[in-house]
């Protein structure tokens, strides 16, 4: 544990000895500066990672779940270290991970902002962008795809006659069949169409430093983000998911086993956590009818 050095300088080629997806290597290679920055400026001891922990649970700026991700990418790194040689013991033993509620914080998109979103789109004029921006937001809503699932299609992934799509779920290595609601079917043929796109990455770069490159995360999140400002709602791309999976919930009437099929969640624990807040808002005109005689305003 003397040498500094080994703890600072060697993120980048330890976690490359991680049986983990690229861009899982590539979020560490991000989150873990801030662990470096700490080792910087107090030293590297058997408590840094304890400290380290109760340094980022002082920060008023982070949420807890942005915690626990420096947390625990701060633990992949000294246990690797560790399994390595490099420490003579397991600094982050017995140390817990910040206690996280699992119930959503934020909502999704309501039906008002989902129609507006639309709306907004039939105002765009007819061009390449408009077409990927159409099939995008079509794979967000109608298909409740994740940001990473979108960047890893390919054009093969795609069966347009029968309408499905081999879809790579997170932390998935195999691909599982989905099917296409026919508006997505038909927002995807106008873009390939337009793109002339045949083989490859279905979503690729048209910026002349990345030009035909597989998107990014944050490339998509750039395209949908703009839109979301400019119609002045307060969501992230995620809230589509959020709205997928709740509008199939109430039309299927909490049958959280079909409702699976489609959202692709390993555990019904996610869905009844939706399940449980759409059942909380039907409730609420009642709770507030309760009060309707407390007021406060004078009379």
């Amino acid at each position: 544990m003397k040498n500094d050095l080994i703890v600072i300088d060697w993120p980048t080629k330890l976690f490359a000895n991680l049986d983990v997806s690229e861009n899982t290597r590539l979020e560490y290679g991000a989150r873990i500066r801030l662990f470096i920055e700490y080792v910087q400026k107090n030293g590297f001891t058997k408590n840094s990672y304890l400290e380290y922990k109760r340094y980022l649970a002082k920060r008023t700026d982070l949420s807890v779940s942005t915690k626990n991700k420096y947390l625990i990418v701060a633990r992949v790194y000294c246990k690797e270290l560790n399994r390595q040689g490099y420490l003579p013991v397991d600094v982050t033993q017995n140390i817990k991970s910040f206690q996280q509620s699992k119930k959503h914080k934020r909502d999704g998109f309501s039906e008002d902002e989902v129609q507006k979103i639309l709306a907004y789109l039939q105002t765009l004029p007819e061009t390449h962008a408009t077409w990927r921006i159409k099939a995008l937001i079509s794979l967000l809503i109608l298909q409740g795809l994740r940001q990473i699932e979108i960047i890893r299609l390919n054009v093969r992934d795609l069966d347009l006659a029968s309408k499905t799509a081999f879809i790579q779920g997170k932390g998935q290595d195999d691909k599982e069949v989905v099917d296409l609601h026919p508006v997505t079917v038909t927002a995807l043929k106008g873009y390939i169409k337009k793109y002339r796109i045949a083989d490859g990455a279905l979503f690729t770069s048209t910026s002349n430093k990345n030009h035909c490159q597989r998107l990014g995360t944050r490339t998509i999140r750039n395209i949908i983000n703009p839109i979301l400002r400019n119609l002045e709602i307060d969501k992230s791309c995620h809230g589509f998911r959020h709205y997928f999976t709740s509008k199939l919930i109430q039309s299927y009437k909490g049958d959280l086993l079909t409702v699976a099929q489609y959202t692709r969640h390993k555990s019904l624990e996610t869905l009844q956590i939706y399940n449980d807040n759409i059942k909380r808002k039907d409730d609420l005109p009642r709770y507030y009818q309760t009060f309707s005689s407390i007021n406060f305003q004078s009379k």
